[in-house]
């Protein structure tokens, strides 16, 4: 018995779903694109401290995974950094769109979040979608709540629960 349990573990923990946080980003301001800063702290049921879509509502905090910057860096703006598509946290190493609604993601040593909305409709064009005729964030972009708050670095880990 103890060695299914400890095979099962195993799989489990082998099975498991690791990506790993590279910039988080912030504004103040709606529409314009948000500022790179080394840390946030995740405030339970609101979202990130000092960024505008903080609030009681289901989109506190956005992902972009730099996957989808790099796909837009080819298609003609080399120049384009983490935030330009005012997501909060982009990610690495994680196909955030392939997460459902209700996954739980971990990020540090304490915060958790929930997968509340997989891309957005865009009511008006960004300069982006302008310049090269696209972009990625109605469709790659995710959007969570805050379930426990926490600090979170660039560099930390992002571990799908």
């Amino acid at each position: 018995m103890y060695k299914a349990q400890v095979t099962q573990e195993i799989e489990s923990i082998e099975q498991e779903i690791v990506g790993r946080v590279v910039a988080l980003s912030i504004s103040k301001h709606k529409g314009i694109p948000k500022t790179n800063v080394a840390g946030v702290k995740l405030i339970e049921d609101f979202g990130i401290e000092g960024d505008i879509h903080a609030g009681n509502w289901h989109r506190q905090v956005s992902f972009l995974g730099l996957e989808s910057i790099d796909e837009m860096r080819k298609k003609g703006l080399p120049n384009l950094r983490p935030g330009a598509f005012a997501e909060n946290i982009t990610t690495q190493f994680i196909t955030l769109p392939e997460l459902a609604i209700g996954t739980r993601i971990s990020l540090g040593a304490e915060a958790e979040l929930e997968v509340t909305q997989i891309g957005k409709v865009c009511h008006s064009k960004c300069a982006i979608f302008f310049k090269v005729g696209d972009c990625v964030m109605p469709r790659e972009g995710i959007f969570a709540k805050v379930i426990k708050g926490g600090e979170v670095f660039t560099g930390d880990v992002f571990r799908i629960l």
